[in-house]
């Protein structure tokens, strides 16, 4: 997506605003959250202050943000980087050079259903790449609005056929996904077990978007510590839905049936907006007999792995995925 010069300087001016009044904030009342250093709630507000401003912008507007927010891969030259199409779907391989590849890794990037993609993610899926010794294949899913539900759940689940299809071990294989892509990976997960066929070893769900109305609790409570608000998050919701059923466990993940599905690793900040869904889902999953395992990330806002280049916490929930998915595959 090419910037536009206007929107670049847009961009630039929300953020140099953002981290002056950051600055200047924390220097007479301290910081936002007791464990943050500077960087951290640098962050977090110049992402909030974008995420927020795109309530009146609006969905394109807010794409074309992101992408004017390029940032390094440190890990870059170390990754091949190979596009694919796969059941249809554009996909992006991720294959560490000179390294093992034992395993293969299916993942699906975030942005409520109608923002991010592949590229915006190249520098997680670098080191979930060389953390896990993996062949990571990034899944670019059709967005919303312009293609409503179930667009995206199609496409991930087509990905995941397709790689399995090869002849890979089925038990060298697993799943991954953040936010929305969480909940991608739990309906594709249900969709693999439903059809009967092959199906994958293990799967990572970092900060899943299982309950997309939610309100209340942690929704209001940790709203001042996020990218966003409920507004914003429901905003995308309807704009995903479409003619489609918000009970539908395809896009409400809290309300699928979760028997029968193999390991899961779940990841959640401690202070991001969808921590109490987060919660009920990980014990949902248990009381079905999924093996689960739950990390809460201390003082972690929503999707910190994406900032894994400019905060060591991000970087270490990357690995601890990496470490997880390569113990299971």
């Amino acid at each position: 997506m090419r910037v536009k010069p206007l929107l670049l300087a847009e961009v630039a001016g929300v953020a140099v605003g953002r981290v002056a009044r950051t600055l200047l904030r924390r220097a007479a009342r301290g910081p936002l959250r007791p464990g943050w250093p500077v960087r951290t709630e640098l962050a977090q507000s110049v992402m909030r202050a974008l995420l927020m401003r795109s309530k009146r912008r609006g969905i394109p507007w807010l794409r074309a943000a992101q992408a004017s927010l390029t940032m390094g891969v440190p890990f870059e030259r170390e990754v091949e980087v190979e596009p694919a199409l796969l059941g249809g779907v554009p996909c992006v391989w991720h294959t560490p050079r000179g390294r093992p590849r034992e395993r293969t890794i299916v993942y699906f990037h975030g942005g409520g259903f109608v923002i991010g993609s592949v590229a915006g993610h190249r520098d997680l899926l670098a080191r979930l790449a060389l953390g896990a010794d993996a062949r990571v294949l990034g899944v670019g899913y059709r967005l919303a609005p312009e293609h409503p539900f179930p667009a995206a759940q199609a496409d991930c689940l087509a990905a995941t056929r397709a790689v399995l299809a090869t002849g890979v071990d089925p038990r060298r294989v697993a799943v991954a996904g953040d936010s929305a892509g969480g909940a991608l990976v739990v309906s594709t997960l249900c969709a693999l077990r439903d059809a009967g066929g092959p199906r994958v070893a293990a799967a990572a769900l970092i900060c899943p978007w299982t309950e997309p109305f939610a309100s209340g609790g942690s929704m209001e409570a940790h709203a001042a510590f996020d990218f966003g608000d409920r507004e914003l998050l429901a905003g995308w919701a309807e704009a995903t839905l479409g003619p489609g059923a918000a009970n539908d466990p395809r896009f409400t993940v809290a309300n699928a049936d979760l028997a029968g599905l193999p390991p899961l690793l779940v990841q959640v900040g401690s202070v991001e907006l969808l921590y109490d869904q987060v919660l009920r889902f990980a014990e949902r999953a248990r009381k079905t007999g999924v093996d689960v395992s739950l990390e809460v990330l201390p003082e972690a806002f929503h999707d910190v792995h994406l900032q894994a280049a400019l905060l060591p916490e991000g970087a270490a929930a990357i690995q601890a995925v990496a470490d997880y998915l390569r113990s299971r595959t």
